[in-house]
This record gives structure tokens, sequence and C-alpha cells, in this order.
């Protein structure tokens, strides 16, 4: 008798079970999208089709200035995560196995496991006694507080970019009397280029989307898009919000696209 494999695929109901799981993710995002390209000030009643809301928010001072500042705050904080991202992943893959190995993956990584606003908090806390000791306002802060929270994100696939990589070319680099600045240069760090863009532009979209910390550590006027969203909900729901959030969900498809297309494993 021929051996059948087992696949999940063939359990019953794994059909019906899928689509309604797809279902139940994607809808509510589809009718966001859907009503975004509504014309009339309602958010439930469809009143035709119109790029009104987009033109709104495009004209929108408020809308930009967060706009700017999300990019900003989004931009440093992914260089600065991903570069003490690779550092530790090079420090905790490029070496034997020490004792505390473990402690120091789970230390790096305790932003994934501690709940968002534990961290918030924390971090409002730190800052506010920094802000009194100093009286500097900016948007420092938000920067610093994404880049910390962004560190495991860029971590993962630095590390796991490492993890894959052999370390021959390396050893015949050192062999061939190559300092360990130029081995990394020249060697480490042109393979281990996938991973750090993947972890950069991971960093980016989490740094971006965030709202938790935001709302936690920003100061009067400094709103980012996603905290500009959330006051508008506060007061008044129009397909503005709707339009915002459509296209910020476009810029993290592309984002996330990119990622995959970069970590993806070839044959």
């Amino acid at each position: 008798m021929a051996e059948r494999n087992f696949e999940v695929s063939r359990l019953p109901g794994f059909a019906t079970t899928a689509i309604i799981v797809f279902i139940i993710l994607y809808l509510p995002i589809i009718t966001l999208m859907v009503y975004s390209f509504n014309g009339g000030a309602s958010i439930a009643l469809w009143e035709g089709f119109s790029l009104r809301w987009y033109e709104i928010a495009w004209n929108n001072d408020a809308v930009k200035s967060a706009t700017m500042r999300s990019l900003t705050i989004a931009a440093a904080a992914s260089v600065i995560s991903t570069v003490l991202a690779s550092m530790a992943a090079l420090g905790t893959t490029r070496r034997d196995k020490f004792k505390g190995q473990t402690v120091i993956y789970v230390l790096i990584n305790q932003p994934l496991m501690v709940p968002e606003i534990v961290t918030a908090v924390a971090l409002l806390i730190f800052f506010a006694a920094v802000k009194v000791a100093t009286g500097y306002q900016g948007l420092g802060y938000l920067i610093a507080a994404h880049s910390a929270f962004c560190i495991p994100f860029a971590y993962l696939p630095i590390r796991a970019r490492l993890e894959g990589m052999d370390l021959t070319l390396e050893v015949a680099a050192s062999d061939l009397y190559a300092s360990s600045w130029q081995t990394f240069t020249n060697v480490t760090l042109p393979l281990l280029m996938p991973g750090v863009l993947a972890g950069a532009m991971l960093a980016f979209v989490i740094s971006l989307d965030d709202v938790i910390i935001t709302e936690f550590v920003k100061s009067g006027g400094q709103d980012t898009l996603p905290t500009y969203m959330l006051g508008q909900l506060r007061r008044a729901i129009t397909p503005e919000v709707n339009a915002i959030s459509t296209a910020l969900l476009g810029l993290t498809v592309v984002m996330l696209t990119a990622f995959f297309l970069l970590t993806r494993k070839k044959n």
C-alpha cells in the first residue's frame, strides 16, 4: 500500500476555516479602503465615488506636519536601532558560546515579551526625570524611545542572516592577513546587507505605526500621524481618517513587501 503523507489541508473543514479567518482579518481593512473613496461625510453610508477626502488630507497642514514628523522619527529610529541591532547580532553570533548568552538574548528581545504599555509607562517616568533635569523638550525623546523599542525587530532578521552565513569566507580573509575591520567591511557586511536592510525597513514600519509609546512620551505639539488620527477619532470620525489610514496602509505594505523580497531564500 502506498504511503500517504500527512497534509493539514486534507483535514475536514480546513478550507472553510481558512476562508473565515481571512474574512475576519481583511474585511474590516477592505471596508476602510472602500469608504476612503466615499463622496459623503458619513463613514457608514455610501454616497458615491470621490477622491475628496484624499484631497482634504493632502491640503491639511496638520496632516502634513504630523506625516513629516512621523517620517523623521521613523527614519532616525530605524538607523539607530539597526546599527545597535547589528552590533548586538555580531556580538552574540560571531563568537563561541558563553555563559549568559541566553540572558542577553532575552534582554535584547525584552520589548517583544513585555506589554507595550509597560514599556511606555517606564519611558514616560524616565524621560520625565530627564526633562526636569535638562529642560529639553525636543523630538530626541521620541527618537530614543522608538529606537529602543525597534531594536529587537531589527535584531531578529539580522541575527537570522548571520546564523545562515558560512564562516568560510571570513576565515579565508583572516588567513590572507586581512584585519578584523577589513574582513568585516569587505566580507561580512556585504553578505549581511540583505538582513540589515530588512531589519531597517521592519524597524521603520514599526516606528511609523506606533501609537502607545508615542502617546506617552511625546510633548505638546509633537503629534505623529498615528496619534493625530487617534485625536481625530476622539473628536469626529470622517472619511479623512479612512483616507489617511489607507495611505499609511499602502506605505506599510510596500515596506513589508520589500522586507519579504530581501529576506526570502533563493534556491
